[in-house]
């Protein structure tokens, strides 16, 4: 299908399109008629099962040099307040009120704060009461990706597909549709809807990244690499490069990396990120899993203690008192778990979902497990990916539900991923269930392929090999 050009598609389902046996050509029901049809089919296609195959990654691309880029943070600034003044003096700016969306998405990503997700979601939603999606397609294309943000995927993933309706021949609609499939565990939907944002929107940031991810999550960190490689660049060939892209890329680099050992390559991306952006967030977390899996624990503790300060984002908190505790900083350790679960009652009274992090901090640490195993188990039942089995998996073999783990395990794996932390888990239930040879297979892949993929989990996984 990608190899096709969409209007001749479009073209050749309104030449001769059947619904329940009436015949909707164009000189029936009018070409505006047939498109809206054509592109409902594009929508049921993608998500019950017309595609091409696996997208391939195209050569090697090198990764300029980082150097440091300039912040809009007070043109940002500046202009979220002239807008905000806007919509108070005419409440019925829906321009204003998507352009609002757009800015507070910007500043979300930068700053890693999710008050800006409840402006965002404010902002979009004022915009379509004021106008309805079918004239305001901007105002329902920042919902959809507020919804995503917040992890609302099935609702990301339902206005997704109304923006396809609305106009299948933008690439927004497909951006995001992948985007929600894939964290809904709709791989093969997912696939055909990168097909088409090839075909609408080729060799551009939001789609080399898209493929990137794809690839990863298909056992190809190479290609993924190389995805990510050229993203970098386009992004850096924009005027101005947009600053928390070109970092965003930069880290990512580091994360496909780190994910197979290669931990001086993942520093060296890390670095760049912050020179980049200083003190991007994401990166100086990256940064502090670097150090630990070097060897350095104290410079580890300062990357992270510099992470939290910023955004004290679940993992980086559970990371960080976990380090806290290898150094023998009990007081400091118990303070970072305890403040893990504040962060998930806040979330669940700001919309942030976090179950599936807290599940799995709960699993990690042996911690209240028949609870832990439920809330993987719910959320898994609406997001159904990869590491949503494998949270299932984990949580149930620390439950005692050996044979509910059995199968998630299976779930977890049907994809290739190469990951040090699914292949520890398959390992260690597969210990559980007393089939020593695949316990002993899937703990060496886990450490050959990433040695200090956790610092407690990857030494459990040392432990139990030399035990077996």
């Amino acid at each position: 299908m990608s190899s096709r050009p969409f209007a001749e598609f479009l073209l050749s389902i309104a030449e001769g399109l059947r619904v329940t046996g009436k015949d909707y050509s164009v000189s029936r029901v009018g070409i505006m008629n047939v498109i809206s049809l054509a592109a409902v089919a594009v929508v049921a296609l993608i998500c019950a099962g017309y595609g091409g195959g696996s997208p391939t990654a195209s050569e090697a691309t090198s990764v300029p040099p980082a150097t440091p880029l300039e912040p809009d943070t007070d043109q940002v600034t500046t202009a979220i307040r002239s807008l905000e003044d806007k919509v108070k003096q005419n409440p019925d700016d829906f321009v204003a009120y998507t352009k609002l969306a757009g800015y507070y998405l910007q500043r979300q990503r930068e700053t890693g704060s999710n008050e800006y997700l409840t402006l965002a979601r404010r902002a979009a939603r004022a915009s379509l009461a004021v106008l309805p999606p079918e004239q305001n397609f901007g105002g329902l294309a920042a919902l959809a990706q507020v919804e995503y943000a917040l992890h609302n995927f099935a609702a990301a993933r339902d206005h997704a597909m109304r923006l396809i309706e609305l106009d299948p021949t933008k690439s927004t609609g497909f951006q995001i549709l992948g985007d929600a499939l894939i964290e809904l565990g709709e791989y093969d939907g997912a696939l055909r809807a990168l097909d088409r944002l090839q075909s609408l929107a080729a060799e551009t940031v939001g789609t080399q990244t898209r493929l990137g991810k794809y690839a990863l999550l298909h056992g190809r960190p190479e290609d993924a690499a190389r995805y990510l490689s050229e993203a970098l660049v386009l992004a850096l060939e924009q005027s101005p490069p947009p600053r928390e892209t070109v970092a965003w890329c930069r880290w990512q680099l580091g994360e496909i990396a780190f994910s197979v050992g290669d931990y001086h390559t993942a520093e060296r991306h890390y670095r760049d990120a912050l020179v980049t952006f200083p003190d991007y967030y994401r990166a100086l977390a990256g940064l502090g899993r670097g150090r630990f899996a070097r060897g350095d624990l104290q410079g580890a503790i300062e990357h992270y203690e510099h992470a939290v300060r910023i955004v004290p984002e679940m993992t980086f908190v559970a990371a960080l008192g976990d380090l806290y505790k290898l150094a023998g900083h009990e007081k400091e350790a118990t303070a970072q778990h305890t403040l893990i679960e504040q962060i998930a009652r806040l979330g669940r009274v700001s919309g942030t979902l976090y179950d599936r992090q807290l599940a799995l901090f709960y699993a990690d640490h042996d911690m209240k497990s028949e609870e832990a195993y439920q809330m993987a188990v719910k959320e898994y039942a609406a997001r159904r990916d990869i590491y949503g089995a494998d949270a299932v998996a984990w949580t149930a073999l620390k439950a005692g539900r050996l044979p509910q783990a059995q199968a998630a395990v299976h779930e977890a794996l049907k994809l290739g991923t190469r990951d040090a932390r699914l292949y520890y888990h398959a390992g260690m239930v597969a210990r559980a269930a007393g089939d020593k040879a695949s316990a002993r297979d899937y703990l060496r892949r886990a450490l050959k392929l990433n040695p200090q993929f956790d610092p407690v989990q990857a030494a459990v996984a040392r432990k139990a090999l030399a035990i077996d």
